[in-house]
């Protein structure tokens, strides 16, 4: 099993959200982060002053999937969160040796 965390931006989160739907990905976990890499904020004029923003607004999805899938899922975010500009934002993939239902305990791709 692979974890995925994708760090994306907030305007493509539904074209994602619906492709994972379309591959099979039912489980996921959706967060609002800030933070910025390469692409450090930008400056912006608010009531005649001029501030920084340097910690911009992100979606964090993270998931779950059987080795099976961890291509298949990563292409369907790659193909429907790029944009080609910077900030598009990057996936994270992590391997997990276990996981257990609470609900009735069951372990590994089952408890998926």
């Amino acid at each position: 099993m692979t974890k995925l965390e994708a760090i994306i931006q907030p305007s493509r989160f539904d074209s994602v959200k619906e492709a994972l739907l379309q591959i099979g990905v039912n489980g996921m976990t959706v967060s609002e982060v800030r933070g910025h890499g390469r692409q450090k904020g930008h400056t912006e004029v608010y009531r005649g002053s001029e501030y920084t923003v340097d910690l911009l607004l992100k979606i964090k999805v993270e998931m779950v999937v059987p080795d099976s899938l961890v291509d298949a899922v990563s292409q369907a975010i790659l193909k429907t969160a790029k944009t080609g500009k910077i900030g598009d934002g990057k996936i994270f993939l992590s391997r997990v040796d276990d996981v257990i239902r609470i609900r009735n305990e069951e372990r590994g791709e089952a408890a998926l």
